[in-house]
Parts: structure tokens; C-alpha cells; sequence
């Protein structure tokens, strides 16, 4: 699933005020910091990542790697701070419902 750009500049505008749910320390990817994205990614689309600033990977590299381990898509690295996205069929089905009560 390859974002548009109009998608991925609304999920941008999303994605601003959000603090970071994960942190990455130095010890990079682990099967902990997936299974910590995959728990993040259960309750919402959107994650923002704090990276190391002693991480071994370069921000967008670890970006890439955090995104292809998730199934998500990299929407946005600035500096140390990474956001993905992966669509989550239930929470939106979760949301029209509320919006139809």
C-alpha cells in the first residue's frame, strides 16, 4: 500500500501534535521495539518514534527497517523523529460506528 502525496501530507498534519509513543534506544530494532510498535499500532494508525541519538543506523534507515518489520508505511522522518502509519480496518469501522449513534 503506497501512500499519495495528499495522503501522506494530511497524515503529516495529523501526526504534529502526537508525542512519541516508542522510543528507540541504542540497541535498535529488537524483537521488544517490534512487538511494542505491533501493540502501538493495535490501538491507533498513526505512531510517531523517537530515535537515539546513539542509534547505529541513520534515522531514515531505522525508519525503513521499523516500517518494513510493522507492515506500515514511513510517512514522515524529521531529525531523530520517525511517524508510520498502517491502516487498521476495525478502528475505523469503530469510529463509523460512533459517528452513526
Amino acid at each position: 500500500m503506497a501512500l499519495t502525496s495528499k495522503e501522506r501530507a494530511k497524515l503529516r498534519v495529523d501526526a504534529h501534535h502526537l508525542e512519541p509513543a516508542l522510543h528507540v534506544g541504542p540497541g535498535g530494532m529488537s524483537p521488544a521495539i517490534v512487538q511494542s510498535l505491533e501493540e502501538a499500532f493495535r490501538t491507533r494508525e498513526l505512531v510517531k518514534i523517537q530515535l537515539s541519538r546513539n542509534a547505529d543506523a541513520t534515522p531514515r534507515a531505522a525508519a525503513g527497517a521499523l516500517a518494513g518489520a510493522a507492515g506500515a508505511e514511513v510517512v514522515q522522518v524529521i531529525g531523530r523523529t520517525t511517524t508510520l502509519f498502517r491502516e487498521n480496518a476495525a478502528l475505523r469501522a469503530k469510529a463509523a460506528a460512533r459517528g452513526q449513534r
